[in-house]
């Protein structure tokens, strides 16, 4: 810190023991206040004028100074000087020392948070470069502490006009509640003073204004928005959702069951990348290669073990069959039967409240509608890899067409990524017949994870025969005559692996292109940009799922889509903030890792104080008559408390024993109520039950059970 920051710190240190010195903290109590009333009369009738320039600057000092005390000097303005002059004392006060303040913050903190934050940093500038003023007004007629907002805005590059001018604004009817209630408590001289009319009414504006003042400045937001168009008169639908996967689904039942008039527009297939070419046919596969592998170790269980005669069509031809089976639950006969009305092609949004819908045969649709909800979900990411198109490449979404054309699978395959999506597609392939060869970039695979997480599942797929290369780098593509090479490198070296097949696997991104969204000026940022009620620019035009992100999950896009739906029929009554805080996630490898909440990277990164406890699967009586004893139970845990802030599983089975940790988290259960619920034996169940025991132990009360032990004793004789 250079000397002339310190300088400014010592003295709002000088000034802030000033204040307690002076003993000016007692008086800035409602207690304070009306001890002084009497004396503070007093003066005003001898000297209005010194009295209010002695209220106005030390009003300026304390937010100058951040100290916490400005809603009582606002009612003690109000007490003092009446609604008219109170109320321009505090405005003007309240605003002068709060931009202060605001300076105060920007000269000693800014900085030091760009150096801290940079990245985020960033994001929060370009955000506040376009819509500071709003952001500031939000902040303003939230119930936030005055100080904490003139400090947080101080680490922002809002203009120095604009943050006055807004604050002083957006605090206008604020002040005017405060001062409001500061004269009625002027008069406060008895028990039945308090409970006067004027008073209970003053208070209870404070509790309502900032309320109305939201929805005020959500109106105004939303009339910018929609200053360009003309809204029809009437409207044909109450709903219209794109897209008719997860998110899309669950629109769209929500709106038929309450007895809204829906249409849902899906261009490709009913039940989206889950049914068709993602969850669903993987878990068909998986299954397959799970019973091939048990098969090889057969010898472990006093079986013969055999290589399995793998009839690759007849393993596709079966997972074909599971997702002809699960189709029904999402068809076009079982939503029209719900009564929504099911179109078949692509919809474009032409206005806030206008679709256009362009069928397979050349036709095209127009509806009017009061909501819509935007769940187009997303596709696999191709990296732009020079010689990739050459060579040729599959991925999650083209991969099932290519195998249901093979004899056999690929003899040499080369995974090209190492998220869930990259693991299991190796793991089963490899189980399978194919040879294969994963390639990815960090260190390690399964980044999300812990360590000890990713490395368990490296582990395990290395043991299967997959030959997994973390740390190198794809560099290009290449083929020599019909022998097809992908090249990589680390640290200078290259190695050119020859492949039958290239997987790409590398992530997925959102489907944003031929929706109308550029033409409407949706802001997209990867993701369809939304706020906690999941509505884009447009208040009435909702993102759900994949397309909104931030997760990529059926089950979180069918959680998104419950707050979509609900807040596009009813937001005109009431909105529903979207809720993450429990979201699960499962890689369905062999052994299984399944989370929820916080890990402890995620901890570690976000500086949350935490706790770990682990129980080791191999000590489970299920796991090891099941032949499964590998794996842990994790758990973080707020320091000293059995409150769960996050649960990891490694084994067979975790993403279903992950289901008591869910529940917990999202019911505020802890570990001690885990501990006490019966678990049937033998079951791999029993392990979330013995975790939680760890942490009994971990924290037995040692002084009680020493006096437990002498009483005991003592007992004895």
């Amino acid at each position: 810190m250079n000397t002339r920051k310190a300088g400014l710190l010592s003295l709002i240190v000088l000034l802030l023991a000033l204040l307690f010195a002076l003993d000016l903290d007692r008086l800035l109590t409602l207690e304070g206040i009306k001890a002084s009333r009497a004396g503070l009369a007093l003066l005003l009738e001898r000297s209005w004028p010194l009295v209010a320039a002695g209220y106005f600057l030390l009003y300026v000092l304390i937010a100058a100074v951040s100290f916490p005390g400005a809603a009582v000097m606002s009612l003690a303005g109000g007490a003092l000087f009446g609604l008219a002059w109170g109320t321009l004392l505090v405005s003007f006060a309240s605003s002068i020392g709060g931009t202060l303040a605001f300076l105060v913050a920007r000269y000693l903190l800014r900085d030091a948070v760009q150096r801290r934050f940079g990245e985020w940093s960033r994001a929060v500038d370009k955000g506040f470069a376009r819509d500071g003023a709003f952001y500031l007004f939000t902040l303003r007629l939230l119930p936030l502490p005055f100080f904490l907002v003139n400090l947080v805005m101080g680490l922002t590059p809002i203009r120095v006009r604009t943050f006055y001018w807004v604050s002083q604004l957006a605090m206008l009817g604020a002040t005017l509640v405060y001062v409001n209630a500061g004269t009625q408590l002027a008069r406060v001289e008895a028990l039945s003073d308090i409970v006067s009319p004027s008073l209970l009414l003053s208070f209870a504006l404070l509790g309502v204004f900032p309320l109305i003042a939201r929805r005020v400045l959500a109106a105004l937001q939303a009339r910018r928005a929609y200053a360009k168009w003309q809204r029809p008169r009437r409207f044909e639908r109450n709903l219209v959702v794109i897209g008719a996967g997860a998110a899309g689904l669950v629109s769209a039942y929500i709106g038929a069951t309450v007895k809204a008039s829906v249409t849902l527009v899906e261009a490709r297939r009913m039940g989206g990348d889950c049914l068709n070419t993602g969850c669903v046919p993987s878990k068909a596969l998986i299954r397959s290669a799970r019973l091939a592998h048990e098969m090889r170790h057969a010898g472990r269980f006093g079986l013969e073990a055999v290589e399995p005669r793998v009839e690759f069509r007849r393993v596709i031809a079966r997972v074909q069959e599971v997702v002809r089976a699960i189709a029904p639950h999402d068809s076009v006969e079982r939503y029209s039967a719900l009564g929504v009305e099911v179109l078949e092609g692509h919809a474009r949004i032409v206005d806030p409240w206008t679709v256009e819908v362009h069928s397979g045969d050349g036709r095209t649709r127009r509806l009017t509608t009061r909501a819509i909800v935007i769940a187009a979900g997303a596709e696999p990411y191709v990296p732009p890899l020079p010689g990739l198109d050459e060579v040729g490449y599959l991925t999650s979404d083209t991969l099932w067409d290519a195998l249901a054309a093979m004899e056999r699978p690929p003899q040499r395959l080369v995974v090209l990524g190492g998220g869930p999506i990259g693991c299991e597609l190796a793991q089963c392939l490899q189980r399978l017949g194919s040879q294969v060869t994963q390639v990815e970039l960090m260190e390690r695979l399964l980044a999300r994870e812990d360590p000890e997480v990713a490395h368990g599942v490296q582990d395990a797929l290395a043991r299967d025969g997959v030959e997994v290369l973390c740390g190198w780098r794809a560099v290009h593509c290449e083929r020599v005559g019909e022998h097809r090479f992908l090249v990589v490198e680390r640290e200078g070296v290259q190695r050119r692996l020859g492949f039958d097949a290239l997987l790409c696997a590398v992530g997925r991104k959102a489907r944003l292109g031929g929706y109308g969204l550029e033409e409407l000026g949706v802001p997209v940022a990867g993701t369809v940009v939304v706020n906690e009620y999941l509505e884009t620019l447009y208040p009435n035009i909702y993102a759900a799922g994949d397309v909104a992100g931030p997760f990529q999950f059926t089950h979180a896009a069918a959680h998104q889509a419950w707050y979509a739906a609900v807040n596009a029929l009813f937001g005109a009554a009431w909105k529903f903030r979207a809720d993450y805080t429990v979201i699960p996630a499962t890689t369905f490898t062999d052994p299984e890792a399944a989370r929820v909440g916080l890990n402890e990277q995620d901890a570690q990164a976000r500086g949350i104080a935490y706790e770990v406890t682990r129980y080791g699967i191999d000590d489970l009586d299920r796991a090891i008559a099941d032949g499964a004893a590998e794996g842990f139970v994790k758990v973080l845990t707020v320091p000293g408390k059995d409150r769960i802030l996050g649960a990891t599983i490694v084994g067979a089975h975790a993403g279903e024993l992950l289901a008591e940790f869910v529940l917990a988290m999202r019911h505020g259960l802890g570990l001690n109520k885990i501990l006490g619920t019966i678990h049937s034996y033998p079951t791999l169940a029993e392990a979330n039950k013995y975790a939680a025991g760890e942490w009994k132990r971990a924290h037995a009360p040692e002084r009680l059970l020493r006096w437990v032990e002498r009483y005991h004793a003592w007992r004895r004789g």
